[in-house]
């Protein structure tokens, strides 16, 4: 178990459309200072939050009031009763989300915190508060795109996790004597998208089976006696790390509006974090020793010969940093091991942060699909989902065919481009300079955007 504290993003904002709710949007003050605890949800990372941290800075929330959980093995089980190596249970989940909240009020000397989860955090955000005895120390829980009726219905694996018609779903949906699927005490906020939610779709499209009934309709996130809000044209991801996003978040907590939907750069950068990598194709958050890392900065041109600014190996606990960064300057982070370079290119970082996770990525599955010596690029937008209709990529201003399109559901594709110099990948405004690799088993750059 990691827990990391502080700090990432840029804007747009989006039209907010709000349903009929049975909860109010407004924060007692007393609320307004509680440290806030920030819950990654199934195969992710306390680095998803380093924009949604950074607005929250911007807007001046207390840095030292700002958490971000790292659970060590982030991938749910099968079958929730049954151990599975590198993956996690409903119980290990939440108990571990009660040790860090727990260690949270004896540093703050707070008397409740705030917890926000996204995805599969909310869901552990929910078992905590009602079998963990967490409604005697959360004042509120925001849960944003949350499953909590089930990403389907089905009599098959009654012990899965997102069953809706299982066993653990079942229970924590359990109505109360108010009627109410949330806890008396606790402010419940939930996000949902009007469609575009990969994991509240009444058919299975988002696998490929869209003749196939889930039982769960668009509004399956939402949980009666919270205020359920519709953030209209946002995907799973984006209901937890898009600025649309935080705004409710920060309104729910605070009461007030926020000053400024985009990040406020710092006049000096700090950046640290850890390196971790994957067992069989379940990412874990456990620490990799020997990864030999440099920073190099990158200029129109790629990186080229220059001397990295930065370099380590790291060590048993995986860490790296800190490093002095420009709020100006792309950045490119380079792991090697074993003869194996996985690259990340990242914008520059406007503010700092200790949370970065550099993940030793495996060669992606696709590869094989590719002409031979062809010079490839992996682009990666943890922080939502691509879909070529909505967000169009393009590579030196030409749009990709191979970015997947209609209902937003992959994190990641692989492209391939024309030479082996630097190229220039564009997302809503934000533009990465890499250089592709044409052998991903020796070399895998990855475009990493920060939206």
């Amino acid at each position: 178990m990691i827990l990391n504290r502080r700090t990432f993003f840029l804007a747009s904002v989006l039209i907010l459309v709000t349903l009929p709710t049975f909860g109010q949007n407004t924060a007692p003050k007393a609320e307004a200072n509680y440290p806030i605890v920030f819950v990654h949800g199934n195969g992710d990372d306390a680095a998803k939050w380093v924009g949604i941290l950074w607005l929250f800075e911007s807007n001046g929330y207390p840095k030292d009031r700002l958490y971000a959980i790292r659970f060590s093995n982030p991938a749910a089980r099968t079958d929730d009763t049954k151990p599975e190596a590198n993956r996690s249970s409903t119980v290990d989940a939440a108990a571990e989300l009660s040790s860090i909240v727990t260690r949270v009020l004896l540093e703050t000397h707070s008397s409740k915190v705030i917890l926000v989860g996204s995805s599969r955090g909310g869901l552990t955000i929910r078992n905590y508060i009602q079998h963990g005895g967490g409604r005697n120390n959360v004042a509120a829980a925001i849960l944003a795109g949350t499953p909590n009726h089930g990403v389907l219905v089905s009599t098959a694996n009654p012990n899965g996790e997102f069953n809706g018609g299982g066993h653990y779903l079942q229970d924590l949906n359990q109505a109360g004597e108010d009627g109410n699927e949330v806890v008396a005490g606790v402010r419940f906020l939930t996000l949902r998208s009007d469609k575009l939610d990969k994991y509240a779709q009444p058919t299975g499209i988002a696998s490929g089976a869209p003749q196939t009934s889930t039982g769960i309709s668009f509004d399956g996130p939402a949980l009666r006696g919270g205020t359920n809000l519709v953030l209209p044209n946002l995907d799973h991801r984006e209901l937890a790390f898009a600025p649309a996003a935080f705004r409710e978040m920060f309104r729910f907590v605070t009461g007030a509006e926020p000053k400024t939907l985009t990040v406020q750069p710092e006049p000096t950068v700090q950046i640290s974090g850890v390196v971790t990598g994957f067992a069989g194709i379940a990412p874990t958050n456990l620490p990799l020793q020997g990864i030999h890392l440099k920073i190099f900065a990158v200029g129109k041109d790629g990186v080229g010969d220059a001397a990295p600014l930065y370099a380590v190996t790291t060590s048993a606990d995986g860490q790296w940093g800190p490093f002095n960064a420009s709020s100006t300057q792309e950045y490119c982070f380079d792991l090697e091991m074993e003869g194996r370079h996985v690259r990340y290119y990242k914008a520059p970082l406007p503010r700092s942060t200790a949370l970065l996770n550099l993940r030793f990525a495996p060669v992606p599955r696709d590869t094989a699909t590719r002409p031979a010596g062809a010079e490839l690029l992996l682009i990666s937008r943890p922080q939502g989902y691509f879909s070529r209709e909505r967000d169009p990529v393009t590579v030196n201003g030409n749009p990709l065919s191979e970015e997947p399109q209609g209902l937003p559901v992959r994190d990641s594709f692989l492209t391939a481009v024309n030479g082996t110099k630097a190229v220039y990948v564009t997302l809503r405004g934000e533009t990465i300079i890499a250089q592709p690799s044409n052998d991903l088993s020796k070399e895998l750059p990855i475009i990493d955007f920060l939206w």
